[in-house]
C-alpha cells in the first residue's frame, strides 16, 4: 500500500515554536528561525520514518471558517499568533516550495477539515495516510488506513507517538469517533467549544465510556445512571452539546482537488 504523509503545517510551527525557545535569528534575512529550524527537524525525522509516496503541508488561512458561522465565540479566547512565529510562517511556505512539497489550504476551512479530506480521499484509492500533527483532535481521523503521528519533545529532543485505533484503546480507552462526543460534553478551551457547562473531562469520559454517544446519552436521559445534579447540567445544556458536538467534527468533504501526481514525493530543489 502506497503511503502519503500529510502535515498540519500550523500546529507543527507553533509545536516547533514553543519546543525549541532558544533565540534563532538570521542576520542575512533578519527574522526568527527557530520554529523553521524546528518545522524541518520534525519534518525530516518523520520522512525517514515513513518513506511516503505522496507528501503535503495543511495550513489554516486567517479568514473565518464554517465554524465561526455557527458560533461567533470559536477561537474567541485565543491569543494572536506572536510575532517572532508570525514572521517565519510565509518563509516555511517558501521553503517547502523549493522542495515541491505542495500546500494544501482553502478559505472557509481548518487545516485539520483538509487533513480529514485527505484521509479519506486516500482511503478510498487504496492509500494509507500518516498525518503529522500536535492537535489531539485529529484522533477522530484514526483508522485502520490513517495513524496519527504526535511529536513530543523532551529535555530539547524531539520523540514522537503513532497513534493507531489499538493506541488510542490503550491509552485513552476509547474509539476515535468517540473523541467528538468527549468533546461535546466537556468542551475545549483552546478552541472556545463550550460543551455542556459544568461537566469536565473525568465525568465526559465516564459517560462515554457507559453510553458510547452523545445521541444516546440524551435519548436515555431519563434512564442513564448519573447524579440528579449531572441529569439537570445535561438538560440544560443540550443544545449547546450539540452545537459543540458539530464544532467538534472535522469536515472530511472539503471541496479541494487533490492531485496525486503533485503531492508525489519528489527531490528538493
Amino acid at each position: 500500500m502506497e503511503k502519503f504523509l500529510i502535515i498540519d503545517g500550523n500546529s507543527i510551527m507553533n509545536r516547533a515554536y514553543y519546543g525549541l525557545s532558544v533565540n534563532m535569528t538570521s542576520s542575512y534575512a533578519g527574522i526568527h528561525t527557530n520554529a523553521l529550524y524546528g518545522f524541518l527537524n520534525i519534518y525530516w525525522m518523520i520522512l525517514d520514518k515513513v518513506i511516503p509516496d505522496y507528501v503535503a503541508v495543511s495550513f489554516d488561512l486567517k479568514a473565518p471558517t464554517f465554524r465561526h458561522k455557527m458560533y461567533k465565540e470559536y477561537k474567541g479566547t485565543r491569543k494572536g499568533m506572536p510575532d517572532e512565529l508570525a514572521e517565519q510562517m510565509p518563509v516555511i511556505k517558501e521553503i517547502l516550495n523549493a522542495m515541491n512539497v505542495p500546500i494544501l489550504q482553502l478559505e472557509s476551512y481548518e487545516a485539520d477539515d483538509i487533513l480529514g479530506t485527505v484521509a479519506k480521499n486516500n482511503s478510498q484509492n487504496n492509500i494509507f495516510t500518516y498525518i503529522l500533527t500536535g492537535d489531539k483532535d485529529s484522533f477522530q481521523l484514526i483508522s485502520d488506513t490513517t495513524s496519527i503521528i504526535i511529536p513530543t519533545t523532551r529535555f530539547g529532543k524531539t520523540e514522537y507517538s503513532i497513534y493507531t485505533p489499538s493506541l488510542l484503546k490503550e491509552k485513552n480507552n476509547i474509539e476515535p469517533y468517540q473523541v467528538i462526543h468527549i468533546k461535546s460534553l466537556m468542551g475545549d478551551t483552546s478552541d472556545n467549544i463550550p460543551g455542556v457547562k459544568g461537566i469536565g473531562e473525568k465525568t465526559a469520559y465516564s459517560l462515554i465510556d457507559k453510553y458510547t454517544t452523545l445521541d444516546n446519552i440524551y435519548n436515555n436521559i431519563e434512564q442513564i445512571d448519573v447524579t440528579p445534579k449531572i441529569r439537570e447540567k445535561l438538560l440544560l445544556n443540550k443544545d449547546m452539546a450539540f452545537l459543540s458536538k458539530e464544532l467538534a467534527t472535522i469536515d472530511v468533504n472539503v471541496p479541494i482537488e487533490l492531485n496525486y501526481e503533485n503531492c508525489k514525493f519528489s527531490d528538493v530543489n
